[in-house]
C-alpha cells in the first residue's frame, strides 16, 4: 500500500502514462552520488516546466533562476543534468505526487547540517513527515524508508537511533510545485527513443539487449513498492539499423586518460543529440570508496599497535616558554657573522634586523646573530623571535631554509577522535594482506587562539573520514607514525578547502591519506606502489619519525 500523498504507479497501455484527467504535482529530481533522488526547488521546477512547454527537446539553463546552479544545464532530450565546468552528467527525472501532499502545498521540511545550513529532505521523506505532522503524531520513525532516524515534532528535532545525536529540523512554507493535468508526451520518456523494446545490434550495446530504462514521466510509487529497472550501459539514442557509427564520448573520466576533455565531451553529446544525430555517452567507472560491510566480530586490533582509539582535546598552552627562551635553546651566538642576507628579513647579517623598531624584546638586540645547532643556518635573533611569535608557539622551531625541526612540532588540529582496526578485506595490490582502516572524526566547533579566526565557528565537512593502509610491516609503521602525528595535532588544520573554496573549515594538513578503498580513480586509492614511502617522507617533514616518536 502506498502512503497518503505519495505517487502511485498507474499502468496505462504498459507505458506508465497517467490518465488524461488526473491532476498531479510535478517535482523534478536529480540522482546524486549516493543513488538518491534529490528534488530541485519549486522555483527551479517551474522554470523547467516553462521551458518544457516551449521545447520538449531543448535545454534548461538552471542559473537563470538560481544563482547557485549557474554551472548546470538540463538537456531534456537525454534527461541529464550537465555541469559545464567539470563535464559531470547526472540523470534527472520528472516525478509526480498528489496535489494535497507537501509539494502541492509548498511545504518543505529541512534539517540543519554541521555548518548551520538547512538541507531539504528527499521528497518522499518530506511527504511522510508532513503526513505524520498533519495527523498530530508526537514522533515518526523513518526506519521503514531505510533511515535510522526518529523525528520528534514537539522539539522539532531529528535523532540518530545509533549515535543518539540530535539535529534541528524545521517546516518551511515555500512556493508550491507546478501542477499539471493530462498525459505527458512520449518524447519525454527517458531516454528518448529507447521505448521500442527491440534488440540493439550496435557494437557498443550488449548483444540482444531488450532492457528499457524507466520512463521519466512514470508516476512512481513508494520506495518499498518500486522495482528497480535494469540500467542500460549507455545513455542516448540507440543506433538505427544501418545508421552511421555512434561516437562514444566519455561523460566523466576521473583518471584523465580519455582523449576528450569531459566538459567538451558532455557538451558535444548534448549538441549532437539536439541536432537529431545518434549519440551514445559512456558511463565512466565509479570509485570504490568503501569495503564490503564488516561485522563487529570481524573487526580486530592491529598487531603491534596498542589500543584502537586516540582522542585529542583542546590545546593547553605552555606558559613557561617565552619566545626568547625557545630561540636561545636552539641557537648559538655568532660574534662575527658573514656579510650575507638573513633569509627572514632580507637584511644583511652584519646590519641590524629588519624587525628593529617593529618588535621590541628585552635582552634581544636587533644586531645579534645566531646559528641553529644542527643545520648551521644563521639568522638575526630578533627575526627568529618574530617568526616563532607568529607561529604555533609550541616550543619547537623550524629552520626556514632547510625545514629542519628543533623540538617537537605540534599543529592546530581541532579536537576529535582517531580509530584504527583490521578488517578482513584486501586492498588492490596487496592481495595477501588484510587492511588497516583508520576513521577520523572531528565535530564542528569554535576556533581557538591558534586558529585563523579565533572565536569564529569552523565547519567539519565529510566526517567521519575513512582511510586505508595495507596490514604489512611498512603499513603498520605508517599507522604508528600517523598516531603520533594525530596526537601532535598535525593531521588536520583549519583553513580554506581546495575542493569547495569554503573558508574556516577542517582541511588535510600536508600528510596524504588513501580514502578510496577498492580503486584508484581519484588518485587517493590503490594500487600505488610509492604511497607508503611518500607518506613516510611527508611525516618526516613534519618532524614525525620512528626516532622522534620514541623520544
Amino acid at each position: 500500500m502506498s502512503r497518503p500523498g505519495q505517487g502511485v504507479m498507474m499502468q496505462v497501455n504498459g507505458l506508465g502514462f497517467p490518465p488524461q484527467n488526473v491532476a498531479r504535482v510535478v517535482v523534478w529530481e536529480w540522482l546524486n552520488e549516493h543513488n538518491r533522488w534529490r528534488p530541485y526547488s519549486a522555483t527551479v521546477c517551474h522554470h523547467i516546466e516553462n521551458v518544457l512547454k516551449e521545447d520538449a527537446r531543448g535545454s534548461v539553463v538552471l542559473g537563470q533562476v538560481d544563482a547557485q546552479l549557474v554551472p548546470y544545464i538540463i538537456d531534456l532530450q537525454s534527461m541529464h543534468q550537465f555541469r559545464q565546468d567539470t563535464g559531470t552528467m547526472r540523470p534527472v527525472r520528472r516525478n509526480f505526487y498528489d496535489p494535497s501532499s507537501a509539494p502541492g502545498k509548498g511545504i518543505v521540511w529541512e534539517w540543519e547540517n554541521d555548518g548551520g545550513a538547512w538541507t531539504a529532505y528527499d521528497m518522499d521523506i518530506c511527504i511522510t513527515i508532513q503526513n505524520a505532522y498533519e495527523k498530530q503524531h508526537p514522533w515518526l520513525d523513518l526506519s521503514s524508508l531505510g533511515f535510522c532516524y526518529l523525528i520528534y515534532f514537539n522539539s522539532m528535532s531529528q535523532m540518530n537511533r545509533q549515535t543518539r545525536r540530535r539535529r534541528r529540523l524545521r517546516r518551511r512554507l515555500d512556493l508550491a510545485y507546478p501542477l499539471t493535468v493530462g498525459s505527458i508526451p512520449k518524447s519525454q520518456s527517458w531516454p528518448v527513443g529507447a521505448s521500442s523494446g527491440q534488440p540493439c545490434s550496435c557494437q557498443q550495446c550488449p548483444a540482444g539487449s531488450t532492457a528499457r530504462a524507466p520512463p521519466s514521466n512514470a508516476i512512481l510509487g513508494p520506495r518499498s513498492a518500486r522495482k528497480a529497472a535494469p540500467r542500460p550501459p549507455f545513455v542516448g539514442r540507440r543506433c538505427p539499423p544501418g545508421g552511421p557509427p555512434v561516437p562514444a564520448l566519455p561523460v566523466k573520466n576521473l583518471n584523465g586518460t580519455g582523449p576528450v576533455h569531459p566538459a567538451l565531451a558532455g557538451m558535444t553529446g548534448i549538441l549532437l543529440c539536439a541536432a537529431g544525430l545518434p549519440v551514445c555517452l559512456t558511463r565512466a567507472p565509479k570509485p570504490i570508496l568503501h569495503p564490503p560491510p564488516v561485522s563487529k566480530s570481524d573487526v580486530k586490533p592491529v598487531p603491534g599497535v596498542p589500543g584502537v582509539c586516540r582522542k585529542t582535546k583542546k590545546k593547553h598552552l605552555k606558559k613557561s616558554k617565552n619566545p626568547e627562551d625557545v630561540v636561545r635553546r636552539y641557537m648559538q651566538k655568532v660574534k662575527n657573522p658573514p656579510d650575507e642576507d638573513c633569509t627572514i628579513c632580507m637584511e644583511r647579517l652584519v646590519t641590524a634586523s629588519g624587525y628593529e623598531g617593529v618588535l621590541r624584546r628585552k635582552g634581544v638586540r636587533p644586531e645579534l646573530v645566531g646559528r641553529l645547532g644542527r643545520c648551521g643556518h644563521m639568522y638575526h635573533l630578533l627575526c627568529l623571535v618574530a617568526m616563532y611569535s607568529n607561529g604555533n608557539k609550541d616550543g619547537s622551531l623550524q629552520c626556514p631554509t632547510c625545514k629542519a625541526i628543533y623540538g617537537e612540532k605540534t599543529g592546530t588540529q581541532p579536537p576529535g577522535k582517531m580509530e584504527f582496526h583490521l578488517i578482513p578485506h584486501s586492498l588492490p595490490g596487496f592481495a595477501d594482506t588484510q587492511t588497516i582502516r583508520i576513521v577520523y572524526d572531528i565535530p564542528t566547533g569554535i576556533q581557538g587562539p591558534e586558529h585563523p579566526n579565533p572565536g569564529k565557528k569552523f565547519t567539519a565537512r565529510g566526517f567521519p573520514r575513512h582511510c586505508y593502509l595495507p596490514n604489512n610491516e611498512k603499513g603498520r609503521k605508517v599507522l604508528r607514525l600517523l598516531i603520533t602525528a594525530w596526537e601532535r595535532r598535525l593531521i588536520f588544520t583549519i583553513g580554506t578547502s581546495n575542493t569547495t573554496g569554503e573558508s574556516d573549515t577542517v582541511v588535510w594538513n600536508e600528510i596524504h591519506h588513501k580514502t578510496e578503498f577498492g580503486s584508484n580513480l581519484t588518485g587517493h586509492g590503490y594500487p600505488d606502489a610509492s604511497y607508503l614511502d611518500n607518506v613516510l617522507a611527508e611525516l618526516t617533514a613534519q618532524g614525525v619519525s620512528e626516532a622522534t616518536a620514541k623520544a
